[in-house]
């Protein structure tokens, strides 16, 4: 006589067997959207191994790291606050190297420059942005006693944070330069073609590395970290992104001169990945909304770009100083992006006592 379990359909080993190949889905699943989020999460700073710079305490009991140049603060005639570029940190090669002591001293100029925000010996933010940036700039100027109002000098991103503070603190400034900035491909006001034929220009691994940071900010440490595709020149330091200019600027340089292990030494995260996802992230404002800060004073704002500049494509930094007629615009013919090498001297003496 059959018993009652033999004759359902399949019997149950066939339906253990069901119910134990679900649980292996199940937990392989769950595996996998582990590793995901474990790959995808960014490491916590590393500690600074010993700080050498002087530094400040701002508001919020960050520190940032800071250096001066030229006459000392209390015997400059023009006080300005240099802000560096990506990868790179307050010693930042390009700018110091090329200065001319003899001119700063003529002119009687000091200069400040510091470790951006998780660059460096500067403490990280983890809630930057482009205001922020702004008000550390400004907090260093008070702290430092610069006085009520001091010129900005940045390069590359740090060109682009003093669009930030001609928009944030411009009531502080007495004059800014603008050298080869980074732009936004996502400013509401460029072009939608026009960013998009810029950006086209760009090798393809800048190309994917931009758009992450800008739709998907939350995987700029995986996507700048993974090993199945390639990883943006900006990251890996290859030299195909240079132009012929550049190459010839780097062949001159000291293998320490870049010192990126420095900038680098609280992890690619807070520094590299951070800058990415404020430069080409949502903004709150467009500097192409800006209005003449210097109308009524002696100030200036310039903007100095070379025209075969592979990091930043000069097209649209003409479209941006074609609707901002009050910038003074200086293209520099046969210049990649790293010119500032060669020409601090004459874009500090510019921004300082106008051109000669």
């Amino acid at each position: 006589m059959e018993t009652e379990r033999e004759r359902v359909p399949g019997g149950g080993r066939g339906t253990h067997t069901m119910f134990s190949f679900g649980v292996v889905k199940l937990v392989l699943l769950v595996g996998i959207l582990a590793w995901v989020y474990q790959s995808i999460q960014p490491p916590p700073a590393k500690k600074i191994a010993a700080v050498t710079a002087p530094r400040i305490k701002l508001r919020d009991g960050r520190h940032l790291a800071y250096k001066e140049l030229g006459v000392p603060r209390d015997e400059a005639n023009f006080k300005i606050v240099y802000i560096h570029g990506f990868d790179s940190s307050k010693d930042e090669v390009f700018f110091f190297h090329s200065l001319s002591p003899p001119l700063l001293k003529e002119l009687k100029i000091c200069i400040v420059s510091f470790d951006r925000p998780g660059y460096g010996e500067s403490d990280p933010d983890p809630n930057r942005t482009p205001r922020s940036i702004a008000l550390d700039v400004e907090e260093l100027a008070d702290k430092l006693e610069l006085g009520s109002k001091f010129y900005v000098l940045g390069f590359s991103i740090g060109g682009q944070i003093t669009w930030s503070c001609l928009h944030y603190i411009p009531h502080r400034l007495a004059g800014a330069a603008l050298v080869a900035p980074a732009f936004n491909y996502w400013w509401r006001n460029l072009p939608a073609k026009m960013s998009k034929e810029a950006l086209s220009l760009m090798l393809p691994p800048e190309q994917w590395m931009f758009r992450v940071a800008h739709y998907a900010p939350w995987l700029t440490f995986f996507w700048n970290t993974q090993k199945w595709f390639p990883i943006a020149s900006y990251i890996t330091c290859d030299p195909n992104i240079l132009s012929r200019q550049d190459k010839e600027i780097f062949s001159k340089l000291r293998s320490d001169d870049l010192n990126q292990a420095f900038a680098r030494q609280q992890g690619e995260y807070e520094s590299l990945h951070r800058d990415l996802m404020i430069t080409y992230g949502h903004w709150e404002f467009d500097p192409l909304d800006l209005q003449d800060l210097f109308k009524n004073s002696n100030g200036s704002v310039h903007l100095w770009h070379g025209d075969e500049d592979l990091f930043v494509p000069v097209s649209l930094q003409r479209f941006i100083v074609s609707k901002l007629p009050w910038v003074r615009y200086y293209e520099v013919t046969g210049s990649g992006h790293f010119f500032l090498y060669l020409m601090a001297d004459k874009i500090v003496k510019t921004l300082c006592v106008g051109e000669d």
